[in-house]
């Protein structure tokens, strides 16, 4: 099977930049969005063969995920089970067979880690509903998960330590995701790869430069590892300042 996640940073404006035709040639068994900054019936993007799944912020314009799946799901639910997260639009899971598929967009620390303090309580909490799942069948988990874990997933660790992404708060908790039976797939077969980043910044010619974060992931549950095919960075792909993401497992 294969898996698609992309962070578009507007939907709509993706839609005009070619959107549709890298959805098709990218051909995911699965598909995930995040950032969509839409609500549903602002847009008429329906895939032929793809069941479409669509969670909104409150807030319009902002945030929201989307799923879109060839194979129908037994059960799709929105946010992670708890009220004070369920306003931005920024979880869905889709229950198959063999496995739980969490397509998420992780709220952004934002600049002086003004949101760190909520960006830990959606982590605690995010891990909680994770770690239940897991217990019940193994988890794909994808999305912008707004962390470069380590220095080898930023251009400049320096120069950016202690900022929105690459702070100790935020890179701890995605560790302590992965004590929990987590692996994250891209380093699983590309463990010492650098410069594979998946999104950069608008200033400076930083795609242009490669001068990127590593913040776009498929993490899977480790019982998962041993049927993981491919993972994969596609850089080529334009559209968006996040490119998309894609996994391959033998499910």
């Amino acid at each position: 099977m294969k898996f698609v996640s992309w962070n578009v940073n507007g939907l709509r404006a993706c839609l005009t930049k070619g959107f549709a035709d890298s959805f098709a040639a990218l051909d995911a068994d699965i598909f995930c969005l995040q950032e969509t900054k839409l609500q549903p019936e602002q847009v008429t993007f329906q895939p032929e063969g793809y069941h479409s799944y669509w969670y909104s912020a409150e807030k319009k314009g902002y945030s929201g995920t989307a799923v879109f799946s060839q194979m129908l799901p037994l059960k799709v639910t929105y946010g992670i089970g708890k009220e004070e997260h369920s306003h931005e639009g920024r979880a869905i899971t889709a229950e198959f067979d063999k496995f739980y598929l969490v397509n998420v967009y992780t709220p952004n620390a934002q600049k002086d880690l003004a949101r760190i303090d909520y960006r830990m309580q959606w982590e605690d909490a995010l891990r909680e509903y994770l770690t239940t799942l897991d217990k019940q069948k193994p988890v794909v988990y994808c999305g912008d998960l707004n962390v470069a874990h380590q220095e080898i997933d930023l251009k400049n660790p320096k120069s950016n330590r202690g900022s929105a992404g690459f702070s100790d708060q935020e890179r701890g908790k995605f560790s302590q995701l992965l004590e929990c039976g987590f692996a994250d797939s891209f380093r699983v077969l590309h463990p010492d790869t650098t410069e594979a980043y998946s999104w950069w910044s608008y200033m400076r010619k930083a795609r242009e430069n490669n001068a990127g974060w590593r913040i776009d992931y498929f993490v899977i549950s480790n019982r998962l590892v041993p049927l993981l095919q491919t993972s994969k960075i596609h850089s080529d792909i334009f559209g968006s300042d996040h490119c998309p993401v894609s996994i391959e497992i033998d499910l």
